[in-house]
This record gives structure tokens, C-alpha cells and sequence, in this order.
């Protein structure tokens, strides 16, 4: 059983809505059809709180018509079409105008499949829907109110063949029940007590039973009715109905007016999401899910906590993990870091090395040139620059008279072809220049390129 939901019923020419909130909260009030019956459903369904709920429609037993007809056996046949094509016999409206659901129940001959179906005017369901829509709430279902009334049986208790009658105000409903299963129903006149038991014994074979284990009564007058049953010695054991606890107690809190109609529209409130017989068009219902689809459904929703866990367990794996090896990055930082301070001071001496093996491998001795050009420039000169190559050097910087250093150079045992690259200029009180020389060949053993010939005595 539903532990929420909306019904709506009709009784007496009233609306009947009642809600049901969770096991133990329950709302039911009623009212008068007329011009402002959508507007008024709507407030009061918006005042509960109930304007998502999807409704469910329940149909006075006399409003639709409920047979067991059988039809023959015939493989990979369609079974609607047949009905359909059957039930044009059976129903007092016309064949365009028929709204009808069946299931195929157990029985029958080996040849002939008993198929139990219930139909209704298309006016009829068309009307409850269009009312739904001023509403602007969606069908959950449309069926008979009394089909309904096996949700509030406790299963348990309600195994085996049993026949109830449901009586509410001026209308009696009877039911059989198979496993709390409903196999045929019926509006019975509502006269003498004699003539109920007799409606009993004849809804028995039409059940295709030849006997029940029980026989359930509920409704307005319903304690009379029992015993007035057992003084007729009624064919099976009499009793209320056998209702499980969570329904029991949604009774208890029915209003004490008109209870048996009550009873009914409660029903329709927690009833089944997919009854077996539907007459909501094919369009307009929510299709069930199988149990392979619910259990398809639970596997894949514990393979995906397991996944999720998994990938979880793995997270906090990888952040532990994360979380050693920073630990271990700060520790080692400070080595870390003078190894490179390390790295860099042996950068510097490579590169060094490297310039001074590439100048030795040049030819260029530079050291003994630097201490002859020490000897021989005089103190009031001093060079910006000095540039040595494997054809001779370039001097560039300031003197007194720059004229004297072309002889003085001249005169060095490794230089020859000294002269001025460009114009001598003044510089405030000195002369600017530049000058260039070639190495001498042979060249001295203290100067010039490396591995040049000596002279020869």
C-alpha cells in the first residue's frame, strides 16, 4: 500500500477527495458539483498542500461493467482486439464509445483462457478527466473504487477464496477475492439479508468457485449485516475484513459520516500506482516497471554505491598517498636546494674552464701578452679594451700622445704591422685611439698563437 496519495471519488452526487499523508495522516472532505467545482478543488488541494500529487479516479461500481468472458486459445493472438470484438455483446453503450482494460486470469479449460474485463462509458472516464484538468493535475489511474479495497488487507491474513461486501449508503458491492486478488465483482441489489446470501451463492460459480473460505463485511450497517449472515447460515465463516495494520489505522481516523462511501475513496487514495485494470488511455498512464526492471534497477544502483565507494576508497588512497609525498618534498627541500646552489657554482667553473680551454685551443696565450703590454704602454695610458685573435690584437683607449705608442708597440719581439683602425680624437686633455696589430711570425715563445714555429738561429 501507497504511503501518500490523492483519490478522488464521487458519492451521492458529491466529490470525494481524500488525502493521505505518510501511515497516521489522513484528509478527506467532499464537496457539491457545480460551476465553480474546479476552482474550489484547486484551492482546496493547494491549501493541503497537494498540488504535485498525481490523482487517482475511483468509478461507482455501477458505472462500469465487469465480466469474465472466455476466449479461445489462439497462439501469438493479440488479446485486446478480441476482446474488444467480444465485449460489443456485453455492454449497453455504443462500440465507439467503449473504455475497457482487461487481464487474463487462471482457469479455464485447456482450449479456453478466461480473461476478466472491465469497461465503461467514454463519456464517463472522459468527464472525471476533464474535471483533472481544470485542475491541472495529472491521472494516476481510473478504475472501479471497489476494485480498489484489497490494498487495505493484510496479505497474510487474506490468503485463499474470500467474497466481501462492501455496503455504502444505498449500494452494495461485492467482490471475489483470490489471494487478495480481485476475480469478479458485482453491484448487488441492497434488499433483505436472505437475498444477500443468495447473491453470494450466485456470484460463486461466476467466479468459477464452487465454494469460499470467508466472507468479509465492511461499511455502514456492517455489524448488522454480519450477524444477520451468520443467522442464515451463510456458506463460509463471517467476519470484517482481515485489514493489516498501517490500513487499520487510516480507518480509524475516517469521518463517522457516510464511513462505507469513506472507506472507498481511501482505498482509491493509497491505491496500487498500476492497477490491473485501467481504464486511463494508453497515453495518459505511466508505464510500471517490471521486476526485472526493478531488480535491473537495484543491481545497477549497488553497482553504483559500489563504484562510488570504490572510487572513494581510491581518493582518499591517492590523497594519503599525496599527502606522504609532500611531506617528504618539504623535508628534502632544503637539500634539494643546496644541491642546486651546488649545481649552479659548477655551472659557472664548467663555462670558465671552457673558456679558457677554448682560448688555448684557439692558439691565444694570453697572459705573457698581457704582461708584455704591461711593460711597454706608459703610465699615463690606460686601454678600455682588448680584443686578441688568432691574426693579432686591437687596443682601444686613451694616452697623452697616442703618435708614441706605434713604436713602442712596433718594438714588441710578438707584434708587427702596428697601426691606427681609425682617427685619433681628444678627449678633454688626452687623445682617444685605436690600434691594431699582427702577430709577428715567427712568433716569440711568450706571446702570440700557440704552437706557431720557433725562429730559427
Amino acid at each position: 500500500m501507497s504511503r501518500s496519495g490523492v483519490g478522488l471519488t464521487f458519492d451521492e452526487g458529491q466529490v470525494v477527495v481524500t488525502a493521505v499523508h505518510g501511515p497516521d495522516r489522513l484528509e478527506q472532505f467532499r464537496l457539491k458539483p457545480d460551476e465553480t467545482l474546479g476552482a474550489r478543488l484547486a484551492a482546496e488541494l493547494d491549501a493541503r498542500g497537494l498540488g504535485r500529487h498525481r490523482v487517482r479516479v475511483g468509478l461507482d461500481r455501477s458505472l462500469a461493467v465487469v465480466k469474465t468472458l472466455e476466449l479461445p486459445r489462439t497462439p501469438g493472438g493479440s488479446l485486446r482486439p478480441m476482446v474488444a470484438f467480444e465485449l460489443e455483446r456485453h455492454v449497453p453503450f455504443p462500440p465507439e464509445d467503449i473504455r475497457f482494460d482487461c487481464v487474463q486470469v487462471e482457469g479455464g479449460r485447456r482450449q479456453v483462457r478466461r480473461v476478466l474485463v472491465m469497461a465503461a462509458e467514454g463519456r464517463t472516464v472522459d468527464g472525471a478527466l476533464r474535471l483533472l484538468e481544470t485542475l491541472k493535475r495529472r491521472p494516476q489511474s481510473v478504475t472501479a473504487a471497489c476494485h480498489e479495497l484489497p490494498v487495505l488487507l493484510s496479505r497474510r491474513r487474506a490468503a485463499g477464496r474470500g467474497v466481501w461486501i462492501h455496503r455504502h449508503g444505498e449500494h452494495t458491492d461485492l467482490l471475489c477475492l483470490e489471494d487478495g486478488v480481485v476475480r469478479l465483482s458485482r453491484r448487488v441489489p441492497t434488499g433483505s439479508d436472505p437475498d444477500l446470501v443468495a447473491e453470494v451463492a450466485r456470484s460463486l460459480p461466476l467466479a468459477g468457485w464452487k465454494e469460499c473460505d470467508a466472507i468479509w463485511v465492511s461499511g455502514d450497517d456492517a455489524e448488522r449485516i454480519r450477524v444477520a449472515l451468520r443467522r442464515s447460515a451463510a456458506a463460509a465463516p463471517v467476519s470484517p475484513p482481515p485489514f493489516d495494520r498501517a490500513g487499520a489505522r487510516l480507518i480509524a481516523r475516517l469521518p463517522q459520516r457516510r464511513r462505507g462511501a469513506g472507506l472507498l475513496a481511501l482505498a482509491v487514495a493509497v491505491g496500487r500506482r498500476h492497477p490491473r485494470l485501467d481504464l486511463l488511455p494508453g497515453e495518459s498512464r505511466t508505464r510500471p516497471v517490471s521486476r526485472l526492471g526493478r531488480l535491473t534497477a537495484g543491481l545497477a544502483a549497488v553497482a553504483g554505491v559500489l563504484g562510488l565507494g570504490a572510487l572513494l576508497a581510491h581518493g582518499m588512497v591517492q590523497e594519503r598517498y599525496l599527502a606522504r609525498v609532500s611531506d617528504e618534498i618539504r623535508r628534502l627541500d632544503p637539500e634539494v636546494k643546496a644541491v642546486e646552489r651546488l649545481g649552479a657554482e659548477i655551472g659557472k667553473a664548467k663555462r670558465l674552464l671552457a673558456t679558457v680551454q677554448a682560448a688555448e685551443a684557439g692558439g691565444l696565450r694570453p697572459l705573457p701578452v698581457f704582461r708584455e703590454l704591461t711593460e711597454l704602454i706608459p703610465s699615463d695610458a690606460w686601454l678600455q679594451s682588448l680584443v686578441m685573435d688568432r691574426q693579432g690584437l686591437e687596443l682601444t683607449g686613451q694616452a697623452s700622445t697616442a703618435s708614441q705608442l706605434i713604436p713602442l708597440l712596433d718594438g714588441s719581439p710578438s707584434l708587427e704591422r702596428v697601426e691606427f683602425t681609425a682617427p685619433v680624437t681628444k678627449v678633454q686633455s688626452k687623445e682617444q685611439f685605436r690600434i691594431r696589430a699582427s702577430w709577428e711570425e715567427p712568433a716569440s715563445p711568450r706571446a702570440g698563437p700557440a704552437g706557431a714555429p720557433e725562429q730559427q738561429q
